[in-house]
């Protein structure tokens, strides 16, 4: 008799405990509708966006399920866990074929090589004309890169910073806040903005272009010198 009570007590307290894990679940939803709104365009449709939800849920779970209890901290955590686990599949799918991979040298060093000859920073005019491609192939070349970039350095920061809190001293806490504040400020302005406006603000590239006024392939070319020079500040020696 005992134990069928016993049985029934652990059952429900299952139960109850999955419909917690769900409603969290369902909560903190709006962190993978924005993660996947960030990383669509620069997947460049090598994953459908319900893909991209489902494997980002998938994210949000593990998150939970890592976190324990959700404090004021646990958006920040899970986001980037939210982004790791899309990131993880876009590369799994070696989303970026060899000839995107190419393209992307391609305009690597075009742009190295005007920067020489002309003395300053190509336009994007510039280096479409010296390449002979179109504004659509350019600004899908830019995305590549930069989504390359990302997924770098959205690992090194959850290497840094992402452990649950729980499992963090004050110390460590103090050594990574310094450590983002010294990346920072090896940006100049229209940089950091950049940055404010993509990892806390949320927003898109093209919506940052909207913002700012600038096309989304200067967004992603300013976004990834940001993400560059913070993660060769941020980078252990």
């Amino acid at each position: 008799m005992h134990s069928g009570y016993g049985e029934m007590s652990s059952l429900a307290a299952a139960e109850t405990s999955a419909a917690l894990e769900q409603r969290r679940l369902v909560e903190h939803t709006p962190l993978v509708r924005r993660a996947v709104a960030q990383l669509a365009s620069q997947a460049g449709g090598a994953m459908d966006r319900d893909d991209m939800l489902q494997i980002g849920l998938m994210g949000l779970l593990e998150a939970l399920r890592r976190y324990g209890e959700p404090d004021e901290r646990f958006p920040g955590y899970a986001a980037q866990r939210i982004r790791g686990a899309i990131l993880d599949e876009l590369r799994r799918q070696d989303w970026r074929p060899r000839t995107v991979r190419q393209e992307g040298n391609r305009l690597r060093d075009a742009i190295r090589e005007l920067t020489r000859r002309l003395g300053h920073e190509p336009s994007e005019a510039e280096v479409m004309q010296h390449l002979g491609v179109s504004a659509e192939d350019y600004l899908a070349h830019e995305q590549h890169i930069n989504a390359e970039t990302m997924a770098s350095f959205d690992e090194l920061v959850e290497e840094l910073a992402l452990t649950p809190s729980a499992a963090r001293t004050p110390e460590a806490e103090l050594m990574q806040r310094r450590a983002l504040e010294q990346a920072l400020a090896c940006l100049n302005e229209k940089e950091q903005h950049v940055v404010q406006l993509y990892y806390e603000a949320e927003l898109s590239l093209k919506e940052i272009g909207a913002v700012m006024g600038l096309t989304e392939a200067r967004v992603c070319q300013i976004n990834k010198s940001a993400l560059q020079k913070m993660r060769g500040a941020m980078s252990p020696e």
